[in-house]
């Protein structure tokens, strides 16, 4: 795995983390909740798209 690929990954399970502790005592469609899921989504779709990219 490249170091980007690694940095990637640290930080998926740091938004992961905190998509935790924010979705305490919350709903889904709390406004936080949601930045929180939209920016872990953010992450893992440019973590998806290097792996492709190490595929093809």
């Amino acid at each position: 795995m490249s170091e980007t690929i690694d940095q990637i990954i640290q930080q998926i399970e740091e938004l992961r983390l905190s998509l935790i502790k924010i979705k305490e005592g919350r709903s889904y469609t709390d406004k936080e909740v949601i930045t929180a899921s939209q920016r872990l989504d953010q992450v893992l779709n440019k973590y998806q798209e290097l792996i492709n990219q190490d595929r093809g």
